[in-house]
């Protein structure tokens, strides 16, 4: 496949006006990672406001990395691992709190599950505490409470003006020590020097030896920006600012069409072909899922064909010694729902209908199984699989149909 890493900023893309991922994102997700794509959410919000958006869409599983506080940290979802970090001198925070009390601003910054501010009763303080799930705790001195590298702070306020004016100065006065930018009309972000979406993801990409042409990027804000030109299919979504959308590549539809969903569709899963589809990588995830309780592995994969194999084991065995028929049921719909996967379009879904079998012989503890699923109809709304199960001598085990229903994504 061309891509192999598909970048997804949080608010404003993924997640829809409710803060929601909607199901169809999600499918449209997890089809991806399920065929080898890794994703990365990339935010500026704290790490802790993120995981929990990962690890719903099981990129713990899959291989998945978070980038969070605008790229000052990049977190490996399969070990917790963190791969970079970036902080800020903390001797800077009593000179951005004595700028942020000249103007009228409110100031905070993070530390674990907590949101750390003077001003606890700011209304921006409590939607960003609520939006990350995090604890305000109130303090009276802010720069003696930080006594750590904060990964960055934000100044808060409803006067735009003066908060462009404190941006343009501080882009002269801290260069060097420390960027600065406005991620909403309403919060003036200090980081650590350099770091940004754009320069943190390129420095996974060379952890990950991946080129641009094997990357996508998805977004809706300024900060964006440096991660859609980078990426070599730059997405803006539909409501992004047209500023946003002339530096991407193409545009897809708002947060509250799915917009994600659709671009995943039309960029990754519409170029899928079946003998493109990373086997090896199916089975290693699978062993998350049924299959893998069960030791089945995908051997073969095309437009008409699927074929995996199944041990008889204490796994899949009757007390007595041969297989068990739920199990080579099992394997049955597996082969088939792999199947029709395939070969619907971007924009459905399959869910197993029906399954009926005969068995006419026994495979015994000891040996492997070896499922071959074939195409018996393939219409808009149903597919129908014959599966034959053999031993390993070739000595037909069950006949199995299978069928399966196709339906639009919601």
């Amino acid at each position: 496949m061309k891509y192999k890493l598909l970048v997804i900023d949080v608010d404003g893309t993924l997640l829809n006006d409710q803060k929601q991922i909607t199901p169809h994102t999600k499918s449209a997700i997890l089809k991806a990672q399920q065929m080898g794509v890794h994703i990365v959410l990339a935010s500026g919000r704290p790490t802790g406001g993120i995981l929990p958006l990962a690890k719903e869409l099981e990129l713990n599983n899959y291989g998945g990395y978070v980038i969070s506080y605008n790229g000052a940290q990049i977190i490996e979802m399969q070990t917790g691992n963190l791969l970079f970090e970036k902080r800020i001198n903390p001797e800077l925070i009593p000179y951005l709190d004595k700028k942020a009390k000249k103007n009228g601003f409110t100031i905070f910054t993070y530390f674990e599950n907590s949101l750390i501010t003077d001003c606890a009763d700011d209304p921006y303080v409590q939607q960003e505490a609520n939006l990350n799930n995090m604890h305000i705790r109130q303090v009276s001195n802010f720069p003696n409470a930080i006594d750590f590298e904060p990964c960055k702070c934000i100044l808060a306020s409803d006067n735009e003006k003066e908060l462009v004016g404190l941006e343009n100065h501080w882009k002269k006065k801290l260069a060097g020590v420390a960027d600065v930018f406005r991620s909403e009309d309403y919060f003036l972000e200090v980081v650590p020097p350099t770091v940004d979406k754009g320069n943190t993801l390129a420095l996974l990409m060379e952890m990950l030896k991946l080129t641009r042409e094997e990357v996508i990027a998805i977004g809706d804000g300024i900060t964006d920006v440096p991660i859609l030109q980078l990426a070599g299919l730059g997405v803006a979504m539909g409501n992004a600012r047209d500023s946003v959308k002339v530096c991407a590549s193409t545009t897809t539809l708002t947060n509250e069409q799915d917009g994600v969903a659709v671009a995943i569709e039309k960029a990754i899963l519409s170029a899928i072909r079946p003998a493109e589809v990373p086997l090896d990588q199916l089975n290693a995830r699978g062993k998350h899922a049924l299959m893998g309780n069960l030791g089945i592995q995908y051997t073969y994969a095309s437009e008409d064909r699927v074929e995996a194999t199944m041990p008889v084991d204490e796994r899949t065995r009757q007390p007595f010694g041969i297989l068990h028929g739920g199990a080579t049921l099992a394997l049955a719909e597996t082969v088939a729902g792999l199947g029709s996967m395939l070969i619907v379009q971007p924009d459905e879904i399959v869910v197993g209908m029906q399954v009926s079998g005969n068995h006419i012989s026994s495979a015994h503890e000891g040996d492997t199984v070896r499922a071959v699923a074939t195409i018996f109809h393939k219409g808009r709304s149903s597919h129908v699989w014959n599966v034959d199960v053999f031993t390993s001598t070739d000595r037909l085990v069950s006949s199995i149909r299978v069928v399966n229903s196709v339906m639009k994504k919601r």
